[in-house]
């Protein structure tokens, strides 16, 4: 079965960027449905409800209040009913440290943030555009960070 659009979820404490990835969704010619979330915690009351519909894609966010986004991809990396989802890390930090823990941790591609609208709605193309079948078999770190 085709589904007729692709669920999205951000995870992100900053409204500015919250605001900024859903315009990009609305300006990419990609058929998404976007649901966002402003701290960790409640994404993870979401994921964990019985009626969640779970994306095919989670963007998270390191630096969030109440459950922040290592905490966040560690439980979902741990839970059979969440583990299968691609998670993309997309934070202000390009630490060497952020990188290698998030891939040692299981997520499948590490984002920096981009500053300017034109270069997120790239950034976001790319990544939905991803072959996540292949992008997950394979997971080595010379594809994890995206680089722009």
């Amino acid at each position: 079965m085709v589904k007729e659009y692709m669920h999205i979820i951000l995870a992100d404490d900053d409204e500015d960027d919250r605001l900024f990835f859903t315009d990009a969704f609305e300006e990419l010619k990609i058929n998404t449905k976007v649901r966002t979330y402003n701290d960790g915690a409640a994404l993870m009351d979401y994921l964990n409800s019985e009626d969640a519909l779970l994306p095919e894609i989670l963007f998270l966010d390191l630096n969030m209040p109440k459950k922040n986004g290592i905490e966040c991809l560690d439980e979902i990396k741990n839970n059979p009913k969440l583990s299968n989802i691609a998670v993309a890390i997309y934070s202000t930090s390009s630490s060497e440290e952020h990188i290698e823990e998030t891939f040692v941790k299981g997520a499948n591609i590490y984002i920096k943030k981009p500053s300017d609208f034109g270069a997120l709605k790239k950034v976001l193309s790319d990544v939905v555009t991803i072959n996540w079948q292949y992008q997950t078999s394979g997971l080595n770190k010379d594809n994890f960070l995206l680089r722009m």
